[in-house]
């Protein structure tokens, strides 16, 4: 039987795939176009909407941009010549993935409006068994590219559910009506700080609830130069100059460096206090924890959105939604007819964990819900033949997720090929690596500026406080350590195990 889908590929019920891969952003379209350039083709790939893109697809309010720059916000090998600015639009990063996909001739492989619902693995034949909106298929491997900024956080307050006006978050922008409206826009990171100036130009009031200012660094965004667009267009495969200059300059400013008084603070200190003379509102507008706490924002025109008559400051946390009335944590209360969301992702409990069975009948869920776990940010124990990218312990606060997710892929692909040389069942990685690679991470985190008192982060899970996104180490660290696949921690009492806590201090 076989079913087709609006285009792309089709699925087969009979068939057995070598890798299934759940996602279509930058991690699916990364993962898949390194198999394709490693010679394998038995492959495919299910997008549960009717295109390709993951985040850059779904994000599009006004001002979506990567805060790092374009030429290293892309993957090594596929510069892209044809970025307009230093900060590409989203559309612009959209398309560079369009056309990631069609060069590396990937669309065919692709089954759009597929959503997966289970992945259960079967120890008998040593395959995962995927259910999905139009039948069954059955993989070797699973690969879960499914990201992590997927699922939108809605708050939980009060009154927010029936709040007598349009709510939107940015995560699912529907272009609601502005002109002549009062909007509360609620949060202030790194979307809020990119989409305040759309609404202070179209609204007639807005309020912004801030539980925490922001570091703002000035964006500097530019259009790029000639030279810098040829320097990208290197017809010879290598990683072009202008990747390497941010990538270095990305490095220099690593967070478990930094802190108060550090230059890249003094700097945020300079930038706020040239826009905003006003003492009390600059007051307001001042971090009051360490930098590198969150991560930091860039932009050129978000701080100077306060100085305008018509846009006010609530310097605490909305608390409280009834009909029309806001009210925030200090008591103050303002009449909005919008309120806008830019409050981020359910990044601790991955809706797709529900879905996944492992080995011993147990979900993926289960096996997180006392914290995100793994083994070298890709494997979890348990779980035979499945890889996670752009997941737990795998994001950087300092520097670019493209570089993190191609490292992964690597290390994927790795197993992936070691699994067919030796004509091995499954690949599982030994409790005992997932358990000391989560002591790793505890050890390196010490002392950072993500375990000081005054840092509230989504970055530390809400559960048990521990670091859980993030890899607290360097880029360059964490390919050093993971850009080869290493059979050894699939094999109990490794060597290569009881060695993972020494590699702390060389993971910095």
């Amino acid at each position: 039987m076989r079913t087709s889908v609006s285009r792309g590929a089709t699925v087969s019920s009979s068939a057995v795939r070598e890798v299934v891969i759940i996602g279509t952003g930058f991690a699916g379209i990364g993962m898949a176009s390194a198999l394709k350039d490693a010679g394998h083709s038995d492959f495919l790939m299910l997008e549960r909407a009717d295109e390709l893109g993951g985040t850059w697809r779904d994000n599009v309010y006004p001002g979506v941009s990567p805060d790092v720059p374009s030429p290293l916000y892309s993957f090594e090998r596929r510069p892209n010549p044809r970025w307009s600015r230093l900060f590409a639009p989203g559309q612009e990063i959209l398309g560079y993935l369009r056309d990631c996909a069609k060069e590396a001739g990937l669309m065919q492989h692709i089954v759009f409006g597929c959503e997966a619902r289970s992945m259960i693995w079967d120890g008998e034949s040593s395959l995962w068994v995927i259910r999905h909106t139009s039948g069954i298929i059955h993989a070797r491997n699973l690969v879960l590219a499914c990201g992590r900024l997927t699922e939108p956080r809605i708050p939980d307050i009060p009154g927010l559910g029936s709040f007598d006006g349009p709510l939107v978050h940015t995560a699912k922008w529907d272009a609601p009506e502005l002109t002549g409206r009062t909007v509360a826009l609620v949060g202030t990171g790194a979307s809020a700080v990119q989409v305040l100036p759309h609404l202070a130009t179209r609204a007639d009031r807005v309020v912004v609830f801030q539980r925490s200012a922001p570091y703002v660094l000035p964006r500097n965004d530019r259009e790029l130069t000639r030279e810098e667009r040829q320097a990208l267009a290197d017809p010879n495969g290598a990683t072009p100059q202008p990747w390497h200059d941010f990538f270095e300059q990305a490095e220099s400013v690593h967070p478990q460096r930094l802190g108060r008084g550090t230059e890249q603070h003094r700097a945020a200190i300079r930038h706020l206090s040239s826009i905003v003379l006003e003492p009390e509102l600059r007051r307001k507008l001042t971090p009051r924890y360490a930098l590198g706490c969150k991560r930091v924002t860039f932009s050129d025109d978000y701080l100077s959105q306060f100085l305008l008559p018509h846009v006010e400051l609530e310097n605490s946390a909305l608390s409280q939604v009834s009909g029309r009335t806001l009210t925030g944590a200090s008591g103050h209360r303002y009449l909005a007819d919008t309120i806008v969301c830019a409050t981020g992702f359910e990044t601790f409990r991955p809706s797709y964990a529900d879905s996944v069975i492992g080995a011993a009948g147990r979900s993926l869920a289960e096996h997180w819900r006392p914290g995100l776990s793994t083994y070298a940010s890709t494997v979890v124990s348990g779980f035979p033949n499945m890889y996670v990218l752009d997941g737990p312990h795998s994001g950087l606060s300092h520097n670019s997720a493209i570089f993190m997710i191609e490292t992964q892929i690597n290390y994927v692909r790795q197993a992936i090929e070691y699994g067919i040389r030796h004509d091995a069942r499954s690949l599982e990685v030994a409790p005992e690596a997932e358990i000391a690679y989560t002591a790793l991470i505890e050890e390196m985190a010490q002392g950072s500026v993500w375990l000081t008192p005054s840092c509230r982060s989504w970055y530390l899970d809400e559960q048990n406080h521990r670091l859980s996104l993030i890899w607290p180490g360097t880029a360059r660290a964490f390919r050093e350590l993971f850009g080869s696949f290493d059979p050894k921690p699939f094999m109990s009492g490794s060597t290569r195990i009881q060695e993972l806590p020494r590699l702390a201090s060389r993971s910095r």
